[in-house]
This record gives structure tokens, sequence and C-alpha cells, in this order.
């Protein structure tokens, strides 16, 4: 076993990986940039060393620097994580050429699996079945329309060196191909610096289900499979193990499957075969093909380890320190069901827009598995992915999973950014999904109900009058003026309420039109006769108050006055990011909905439109800028004036 290993990464994944080094006796070394200088990870580390500047060019991308920061600290093995440079075949090289052992697979394996098309034609070979679709070489745009025209409609457009649906476009219509292929190759361009796509047959109701296989180099196991269904443009929100609706049939046909795949490499560490099942007809064993592999520890890991009771780090550096594999295939069981939920600092009513903030207050469940790199007080930056942490839950069935998934996210805490919490809680009470009728495009399809804005509950909003005015401590101090109880006028960003203090454990709100009686009795809150789940919390952000839908109240400053609000005819940036290009120039007309520019932030590129018809009147940052949120970026005339 390892004395000490460097982890190549930042995070949720860095403190998890931390988390199993020190349960085994191994030390860690942290790396980290400077936005990161005051991270979780690099607090829980024995050791840290900075390696650059905030963005992953300058740091975590640094191959060179982290391996010099591993041979310093005398650490034998890096583990990359996930993303970054997990699946950089010549950073796996530089590390074994500096006689480091990098914990996970050969760079010739990860090379073989790398590419979408390639990786396709070898599990071909394999007997692993694949999409139809089109996987070759010639790139010519000619080509590639009589190869979709070949396969047949809908099908997708997808960056052989893609991931996190980059690169990625669904065509219905001959008509829409060529447009659809030239977004898709700049893309991916941008995101992969290789522009080449492969094409591939759409099925009309996918389900994503994966199998989580393990190698030693030699031979290879599976620990069975992971329903990621549950997505948002591609990007994945829930997972669950096992699959709802799998039959032993199946499960054993993509086992085998997925074993025949890390096997035909010569697969060695944690690695996932991806698969796309047609649930059109429930789940077949001839009703599912090879996606891709991912050759590194997923996301969504933590599902499989609690139904399998396996911890999946701790076999990474068992094996990677020259332990055959820990157990066979008999030797491997599921018991009961698991949920993972991803929350996110993101503004879901603006369109699930990363967003960023200081988490002035921040608290979790104790009954639920937490992952998380960040802690009350920490900044969500703009530089990195915005995952807050992953919330995961197991129950003896998959109801009482859910269930517990629910009240875990009802339960969980945040202010000071917004996020999806809302959402996740949306889907866990969603009908279909509580049924187990998933597939990839149910939100797509459910999304308006999902992403709907509830009234706020009066009932919570007259709670958090209470902490505006100071008295969140349960224990309400009664206070009498001229024989009168305590009348004030509390004020918010939004409006105000009238609050009289009538006593001890007592008191009344008046807002939006009613009155609400509010006391403490018996460990909790009471409003108008009925107790409630909630929880006030004051804090540098406002006053929060939880249990249900969250609601947050921040005081008005009577110092904040400012111009008026930008119009339809200025495009702000939505957060803070890097431009990466600028589409229009001044004198240029423009009609609502046209593309102005691309934002990139948070991993992601983001285009932003023009809001209304018009002329350009200033163009007001260049292609490079990096700028904050609430930058203007394009001013359109006046609309007087276009």
């Amino acid at each position: 076993m390892f004395q000490k290993i460097l982890i190549a990464n930042r995070g949720e994944i860095a403190c998890r990986v931390i988390d199993t080094a020190r349960k085994l006796g191994v030390r860690t070394v942290a790396v980290y940039s400077e936005a990161d200088r005051g991270a979780r990870h690099v607090a829980l580390a024995d050791e840290a060393l900075p390696i650059g500047g905030p963005a992953p060019k300058d740091s975590y991308l640094r191959g060179d620097a982290i391996i010099r920061a591993a041979l310093d600290t005398g650490a034998g093995g890096i583990h990359p994580g996930y993303g970054f440079l997990s699946e950089n075949p010549d950073f796996v090289d530089a590390v074994t050429a500096a006689g480091l052992t990098f914990i996970g697979p050969s760079a010739q394996a990860i090379r073989k699996m790398g590419l979408k098309d390639a990786a396709k034609a070898l599990m071909a070979e394999a007997g692993v079945p694949v999409v139809p679709g089109y996987h070759g070489e010639n790139q010519d745009a000619d080509h590639l329309q009589a190869q979709a025209d070949r396969i047949g409609y809908p099908l997708l457009i997808k960056a052989v060196a893609g991931g996190g649906g980059k690169g990625m476009r669904l065509v219905e219509r001959a008509g829409d191909f060529p447009a659809a292929l030239q977004s898709a190759q700049g893309e991916a361009a941008t995101a992969f610096g290789n522009p080449a796509v492969l094409i591939e047959k759409y099925i009309s109701r996918p389900r994503h289900i994966e199998v989580q296989v393990f190698g030693d180099g030699q031979r290879a196991v599976h620990l069975f499979e992971r329903d990621c269904s549950l997505q948002r443009r591609h990007q994945k929100v829930i997972e669950e193990a096992p699959a709802p609706g799998m039959t032993p049939q199946m499960r054993a046909a993509m086992g085998a499957a997925a074993t025949r795949a890390a096997e035909a490499i010569g697969y060695a560490g944690a690695g996932t075969v991806e698969f796309i099942v047609d649930a059109s007809r429930g789940l077949c064993p001839d009703g599912f093909w090879f996606m891709e592999m991912n050759t590194r520890l997923q996301v969504e890991h933590p599902v499989t380890e609690l139904v399998t009771g396996i911890d999946l780090v701790e076999w990474q550096l068992r094996v990677a320190s020259g332990e055959p594999l820990p157990s066979r295939q008999e030797d491997l069981a599921i018991t009961g069901h698991a949920f993972e939920a991803r929350l996110y600092a993101e503004d879901v009513p603006a369109g699930f827009l990363p967003a960023t903030g200081r988490l002035a207050h921040l608290r979790f469940p104790d009954h639920a598995r937490i992952e998380t790199g960040v802690r009350p007080g920490d900044t969500i930056s703009p530089w990195y992915d915005p995952m807050i942490a992953k919330i995961v839950t197991h129950g003896a069935t998959r109801a009482i999973a859910l269930r517990a998934l629910e009240s875990a996210l009802v339960d969980t805490e945040v202010a000071g950014s917004v996020t999806n919490v809302d959402f996740l809680i949306a889907l866990t009470r969603h009908e279909g999904f509580g049924r187990g009728e998933v597939d990839t495009g149910l939100i797509a399809r459910d999304l308006q109900a999902l992403v709907e804005a509830a009234e706020p509950d009066p009932r919570a909003k007259a709670l958090a009058v209470l902490g505006l005015a100071g008295l969140d401590d349960p224990t309400l101090r009664g206070g009498i003026t001229l024989w009168q109880p305590l009348r004030r006028t509390i004020a918010w960003d939004g409006g105000e309420a009238l609050l009289e203090v009538l006593g001890p454990g007592a008191a009344r709100v008046t807002l939006d039109g009613g009155t609400h009686e509010i006391g403490y009795e018996g460990g909790r809150w009471w409003v108008d006769g009925s107790p409630r789940r909630s929880r006030i919390v004051n804090h540098a952000a406002g006053t929060s108050v939880f249990g249900g839908r969250s609601l947050t109240l921040i005081p008005l400053d009577p110092l904040a006055r400012g111009g008026e609000e930008a119009g339809g005819g200025m495009t702000l940036s939505p957060m803070p990011g890097l431009v990466k290009a600028i589409f229009v120039e001044p004198g240029q007309q423009v009609a609502a909905g046209e593309p102005l520019a691309i934002l990139e932030a948070m991993k992601m590129e983001h285009t932003l439109t023009a809001a209304r018809d018009g002329r350009v009147a200033e163009v007001l940052a260049a292609a490079g800028d990096q700028v904050e949120a609430g930058a203007a970026l394009i001013r359109l005339e006046e609309e007087e004036d276009a």
C-alpha cells in the first residue's frame, strides 16, 4: 500500500479520496490554485502545495507542476479524481516516466477509449453491441450528410472527443443537418480542440444505464448498473442503483458486455461502461448498445458503493499498489437501493444558469451521505463547476430510498447563492419518476411543472420577519411601550410587514393582507395554531426559513440607491465569465433571439441573444475579456430611435 499519494484534483472528489486514504493510513497531498487557497480539500489533506492561477489551464491542467509537487513531497502515486487530467493519456505517460504510479488505467487503455468512433469499432470487435451509425474518419460535410441520410432521422451528431453534452446536436430532419453539423463541430473545436464528429441513430425513448467495472489489468468484474436517465441537456441530475425495472437476464447481459469491454483493453482500476437502452419495449437483453467508456471514477460512484458495500476508492488504491482484484464476480451482490442528487449553485428560473456567491449558511442533514468540497463561508467560484454537494441516500427498497432523498433535500440548508434544491425536490415528487417510469426525456417533457416557482408560503414569510427583527431566538422577548404591545414595521427587498410582539413566546405578523399568530412551544414554531417543521436562520445575506421550500428575505439597505435598471436594450453578463466571442458590431441590425455573444463560465458556454429587434449602438466588450456578473456587453439603440 502507498505511504503517501497526491490528489490531482479539487472539490468534493479530492475530499472523497482523502477520506478513504485516511481510513487506510495513507497520507495525502493536495494541490490548489490561487482561487482554492482556503478550500476544504486543502484543509483536509496532510500537505498542500500551490500550483498556479485560478484558471484550470494555469493550475489543475498543469501536469508538469502536479508531477513536480508529487516528487517534492515524496508521494508514491497520483490519484486523478475525475475531470481535469483524469483521462489524459499523455499525463499518465508523464507520471509513469517520473517513476510515480498513476492510480487508474494505463495510458494505452485510455487512448483506446478516448475517441468515441475508435472505441465503438473496438467494442464491435469485442462483441459488445453498438448503436447503428457512422464512426469513420471522413469529416467532409457532404459525406457526413450522405451518411446521416443513410442512417435515417432522428439522429445525433456527437463530438468524437466529447463529454458532458458538448459538441452534441439532435437532428430530426435532413434539412437541419448542415447547420447542426457546423454548430457541433464549432463547439467541439472550442471545448476539446478536435472538431471531428460521429453520427448515431437516435433512440426515441432512451434510457442511460451504465455499468461499473473494475479491473486489475488482466481480469475484470462488474459491480452492477446505475440508471442515469434523469438528465437535462445531457447532464445527469439524479442517479440511482439498481436501475428500475431491471431483469436478471438484462443485468447479466449488460454486465457480461461491460466486462468484455474492460478486458478487451486490459483495463486496470475503476471505470464505467455506458449504454443507451431502448425503453420503448421494456428492458430487453437485445435492446442496449455501447455509448462510451469513462476510464475513471464517476461522479455518481457513491450509489454503487451503497448498494454493494464496496469502497471503490479503496479498491483503486489497493489495485494500483499491486494487489489483485479484491473480490470475484460471484462474491458481489446488490443490497437495497440508492439515489444521488447533484446540488448545484444555479439559477433554475433563469434557465439553469450557473451561479456564484458566498455560502453565508450551509447545513446538511445527518440522515444522508453528503459529499462536498465546500464549507459555510466558502465562495462558489466562477472558475470551476458550481457543484455544492452530492446528496446520497440508501434504503431497503426504491420507494424508501427515494423518500429518504426527498427528506434529505428538504433538510438541506443553503443561503448566499441560489441553488437547484427546489427543482431536485420536485423531481423526487414526480409521479412518473416515483413509479420508475424514467427516460432521458422526462425532465424536458415536464420541465415547466418542475421549475414552476411556487408562491412563497405566507407563514414561512411571517417567520422570516421575526428573523429580520432579530427575534429568531425561540424565546421571544416581549416589550411594552405605553402599555401597548411593541409594534414595528419590518422592511425587506420586496415588501414590508407589521410585527407586534405580544409577550414571551408570542408575536403577530401582518403582511400581504393577512395576519399570522406565531408562538414557540415544544421545541418548534407554531403559526396560526399549527406546528411548523421550520428553522429560522440569520446570516450575512439576510434571513432564511428552512423546512419545505426555503425562503430568504434580504434586508432593505437604505443606502442602496441606483440608476434605472437595464432594459431590453442592454445585454448584461448573467454571471462572471470569459467572453469567448462577439457576433455583432455597431450599426448592425439584429432580430429578437439572434445570438450576440458567447460567454464561457463554469466549464460551459452560454449564448447571449438579443431581447428584441434593434440596431447595435455599442459593443462594450471584446473576445477574451473577463467580465463580472451584471457587466454591460452590448447596447441596442433606444426603441424609438432604432
